[in-house]
């Protein structure tokens, strides 16, 4: 007897997730490029160009000074991507035993970076603000560090660490500069904040269409300032008709390069900017809301809100499907992606105030 193929979880009550529905576009744009490979570019010529187009759009977000001529490629997700860039950091500098020095509200992915690629990470903390402290990277870099890495966007409080001042630092140790924007990436061309090549001295960054992009997942990106350092990670592929290969995936599908295209065409720059508006306009809004009620809310940069709540009111809420989750210190975070809504909100906080009486 066949299995009934189950339904995929709605996203009405996810509050913690970095995932999203992705648009109409890039859903039926996945769907046509799902059996064709980019990691063998010879074979798949339509898609390894739309692969470059994608790139160019990514890096046009990023405001690459040659959106044009911009490296990179897209990945499964932040995870790869960081990963990538720590690689070629490593594989680029002339010692062989090296370093990476980041905050301590750096992506768990860079962990496991350090762990794959048998580099030191050296974690420094960060300041009253959860971003990082400028005098204990400067403390903690040598001539054996590879990289400095910055976040553009922290997975807990949505921080934005000092990114110019961290590249002045990487740069004067002889390090280069990585700065994960896989979140905030498609939120922080509508900010204030120096975050992008524009900005700052950046080698490497992240940004991934299949968060805040409305791509498909799996659908990451990698991009960088300078070729060499995707030639860092090139590798032989002697039975391919193309005869190298830079991404850590072999065969890769093509519904993610798809996805990204149609979804960063659909929408930027007026779709994102409504989207970043909105989000920032939903996360201030919750804020007041819980500060109201009695709660110690962590004050929102990019759209995210942490505030602190017991442990019977965190399970409760779980118990009644409200997908929450929380950061190192034990504050609940609700992450402002395009599916919540002041709509999906308000019924949040109508059950909150129920489950309080």
């Amino acid at each position: 007897m066949r299995m009934q193929t189950p339904e995929p979880q709605s996203f009405d009550r996810v509050l913690s997730s970095m995932c999203t529905e992705p648009h109409p576009a890039a859903r039926d744009a996945a769907e046509r490029f799902l059996a064709t490979n980019p990691g063998d570019p010879g074979t798949y010529e339509a898609v390894a160009d739309l692969e470059e187009r994608a790139v160019g759009l990514l890096a046009t977000v990023a405001e690459h000074p040659s959106p044009t001529e911009a490296s990179g490629y897209v990945a499964g997700g932040g995870t790869e991507a960081n990963l990538q860039a720590v690689r070629s950091a490593r594989n680029r500098h002339p010692d062989a035993d090296v370093n990476v020095v980041a905050p301590e509200s750096v992506h768990f992915s860079v962990y496991k970076a350090a762990e794959v690629l048998d580099v030191d990470l050296r974690t420094v903390p960060t300041d009253d603000d959860h971003r990082a402290d400028l005098a204990a990277v400067e403390a903690a870099v040598d001539e054996a560090t590879a990289l400095v890495v910055g976040v553009a966007g922290t997975t807990e409080y949505g921080r934005v660490d000092p990114i110019p001042e961290l590249g002045r630092i990487a740069h004067d140790a002889g390090a280069l500069l990585h700065v994960d924007a896989a979140w905030g990436g498609f939120l922080l061309p509508f900010t204030d904040h120096d975050w992008s090549f524009a900005d700052a001295p950046v080698d490497t960054l992240t940004i991934d269409p299949h968060k805040c992009g409305r791509g498909v997942v799996p659908g990451g990106g990698l991009l960088a300032r300078d070729p060499a350092a995707m030639d860092a990670l090139a590798v032989e592929t002697p039975y391919l008709e193309s005869r190298s290969q830079a991404t850590l995936n072999g065969t890769r599908s093509g519904a993610g390069v798809a996805g990204a295209v149609a979804a960063i065409e659909a929408l930027w720059p007026d779709g994102y900017r409504e989207a970043a508006e909105r989000a920032a306009a939903d996360a201030d809004w919750l804020a007041g809301e819980l500060t109201d009620r009695g709660y110690d809310v962590v004050e929102p940069d990019l759209p995210i809100v942490a505030f602190d709540i017991s442990d019977s009111t965190f399970e409760a809420l779980r118990a009644d499907g409200w997908r929450l989750s929380r950061t190192g210190a034990g504050e609940a975070r609700v992450v402002h992606m395009p599916h919540v809504t002041r709509e999906s909100l308000r019924a949040f906080l109508t059950d909150l105030d129920r489950i309080r009486t």
